[in-house]
């Protein structure tokens, strides 16, 4: 019986222990092998992991916060290795290309960041991610603080017509790749 995270009660649906075992084993494959060997588990795929839900499974709170950790691990590997390989500059210029895309995204007009959905679809609530993409702006344009756990566990509300949920996301995630790159 695996205890590498806790479980939740019998009665409800946490994610699945063999998937979450099974994808830890790769990651520590992947962390201790050497530079030069393909890199199956990285930061970006840790970011977007997801696992099956089960009947007492591991405590998705947990497990979530592990895959952080684990993502900073390895975000910060990859970008020693990086460096290694083409130099302080080179890396930090991609950091400010990817910086420059986001805020070109966000300074589109409010309600026209992202494309929207269907009017009889969910999509995320324009206003909230409206708002949070000021947040954005003021940490790149402004250096107002803001921490990476704050992107990662933004939450916006539902709403028919809103913004397309896939776009949003993928801006977050380079938010994140940004926020890494450069601590």
């Amino acid at each position: 019986m695996s205890t590498t995270f806790p479980r939740i009660r019998k009665s409800r649906r946490g994610y699945s222990v063999d998937q979450v075992e099974d994808f830890l084993e790769e990651a520590r494959r992947a962390y201790s092998a050497g530079s030069n060997e393909p890199a199956v588990v990285n930061a970006t795929n840790i970011r977007r992991m997801a696992f099956s839900l089960q009947k007492g499974g591991y405590s998705p709170a947990h497990v979530d916060a592990a895959l952080e950790r684990l993502e900073d691990a390895f975000a910060g590997r990859e970008r020693e290795r990086a460096i290694q390989l083409s130099g302080d500059e080179a890396w930090y210029t991609e950091a400010r290309s990817i910086a420059r895309d986001i805020l070109e995204r966000l300074s589109r007009p409010v309600g026209h960041r992202f494309d929207r959905v269907g009017s009889l679809s969910n999509g995320y609530h324009r206003a909230d991610v409206d708002a949070f993409a000021s947040r954005l702006t003021n940490y790149f344009q402004d250096g107002r603080p803001m921490s990476v756990d704050e992107v990662r566990t933004v939450a916006f509300r539902p709403k028919k017509g809103g913004y397309r949920e896939a776009q949003v996301d993928l801006l977050l995630d380079a938010v994140i790749t940004v926020m890494l790159a450069v601590r």
